[in-house]
């Protein structure tokens, strides 16, 4: 099993950033690809951002296209999202996920292998 620890949450002013980070242990050897999802109170949980392992393949969801960034450390096994220009919309549990396959982060039917436990991100207006 993988296990996914995410850490980086906080309150944040409107127009700020913050970095989330992802450490994977455990059998990482069958991820594939990591990412990013988040859910705000009310709402379903929505897909960000997907980075794979091998290579430099990213995926990012419209919401946060141009105001985010998704990048790796393959020797630590961490994935980063660096989220610029934040808005109070922006409010949510944000949960990091790995997968052996990278498509799956864009298919909002499939289960993914691991999740972290969430980090709350807070944007005050």
């Amino acid at each position: 099993q993988v296990q996914l620890i995410e850490s980086g949450g906080g309150l944040v002013q409107a127009g700020g950033s913050l970095r989330l980070s992802c450490a994977a242990s455990g059998r990482t050897f069958s991820t594939g690809a990591m990412g990013w999802f988040r859910q705000a109170p009310g709402k379903e949980r929505e897909v960000l951002a997907a980075i794979k392992w091998i290579g430099f393949s990213t995926y990012y969801a419209d919401c946060v296209k141009g105001r985010s960034s998704i990048s790796k450390d393959n020797a630590k096994r961490t994935v980063y999202l660096q989220m610029n220009d934040l808005k109070p919309e922006d409010t949510a549990v944000y949960y990091c996920a790995a997968e052996r396959s990278y498509n799956n982060f864009q298919n909002p039917s499939a289960a993914l292998d691991a999740w972290g436990q969430g980090t709350l991100v807070t944007v005050s207006s």
